[in-house]
């Protein structure tokens, strides 16, 4: 298994999927909007959503593109709980939803498992910012620089 639900333990990422719902999207659907409260997440079992970022005095940059397995949501993990992208789906969308509350309680509740969340999440969101950097520097930045980085 790949992604988040991967990353964690067996015992962990049951318990986590035991709390998931399933939800679908058609294609062309905002699931969320940079700035705005983040108090779901989803893991996407099949289709596309794509991440953008609010670029000043330009439309929204994509930055990347995730599916099967992926996270779809990190915000909702770190104070003040919005947030920092856009989410559009790309294709009709299945997926795991998460009420965000109720993961943080069964984290608090069991340390073990939240700081295995947190590492988990964090990896992923250590990956996305590079990315979004990279993205961003290649469409904005001086030709060739991210190369160089």
């Amino acid at each position: 298994m790949t992604g988040l639900l991967g990353a964690l333990s067996s015992e962990h990422a049951e318990r986590l999927r035991a709390l998931g719902r399933e939800v679908s999207f058609p294609a062309g659907v905002r699931i969320f909007e940079e700035g705005y409260r983040a108090d779901r997440f989803w893991i996407i079992r099949t289709g596309s959503v794509t991440l953008d970022q609010r670029v000043p005095g330009r439309s929204a940059q994509a930055v990347e593109t995730i599916g099967h397995g992926e996270l779809l949501g990190w915000s909702w993990l770190f104070r003040p709980y919005i947030w920092h992208l856009g989410a559009e789906t790309g294709s009709p969308v299945r997926a795991l939803e998460f009420d965000a509350a109720e993961v943080r309680r069964m984290c608090e509740d069991d340390h073990e498992l939240g700081y295995a969340l947190a590492l988990a999440v964090g990896e992923i969101i250590s990956h996305r910012l590079q990315r979004s950097r990279t993205r961003l520097l290649d469409a904005y930045g001086p030709h060739g620089y991210s190369d160089r980085l």
